[in-house]
């Protein structure tokens, strides 16, 4: 299945000259969504993960389904104020300005197996900001996977600097 062609593309998208990729209409693909979801945990179906986390809002969606998948457990990474309990937080920057993440401070024990999921990398700043929430708790992460990678703006190449195997089901070149 050629799951790059129901990604739709919208043109100056929020901002002139931005070329937005759109998994929604994937994901309302029922078989469509269903081959992404499978892709994305392939390559950690033989791991021993403990929990998928899902960067909001689209990765919630692909992570809670993987979690599924590979039998584990799920955990949101949400924008600042929206958990209801006891947080930590990551600021990380924007093109104007910065923004910041947050996870529960219990969200996951020392020592856990952690899949980082979302929809799309650009330039791995939200990614970024995750894998340091993460690893701040003690978690080990065994990879970050997304439906669309844009390698012209790096966010897979900073990730895998770091150390973080990246797997993305398909690339759109410009932005």
């Amino acid at each position: 299945m050629d799951l790059k062609s129901l990604v739709r593309t919208i043109p100056d998208y929020p901002k002139p000259g931005i070329m937005f990729r759109d998994v929604t209409t994937l994901m309302a693909d029922a078989q469509g969504f269903k081959a992404a979801v499978a892709r994305l945990a392939e390559p950690y179906r033989t791991e021993p993960v403990d929990l998928v986390a899902g960067i909001e809002a689209r990765g919630f969606i692909l992570a809670g389904a993987i979690a599924d998948r590979l039998g584990c457990g799920f955990v949101p990474v949400r924008k600042k104020g929206k958990l209801p309990w006891k947080t930590i937080s990551q600021e990380y920057a924007l093109e104007y300005g910065t923004d910041t993440v947050e996870m529960h401070e219990d969200a996951l024990a020392r020592g856990k197996r952690v899949l980082l999921v979302d929809d799309l990398i650009a330039t791995g700043g939200t990614a970024g900001a995750a894998v340091k929430l993460i690893r701040r708790l003690g978690g080990h992460i065994l990879g970050a996977a997304f439906i669309i990678d844009l390698p012209e703006l790096g966010g897979a190449e900073l990730l895998k600097k770091d150390g973080i195997d990246v797997h993305a089901l398909m690339a759109f070149e410009g932005h």
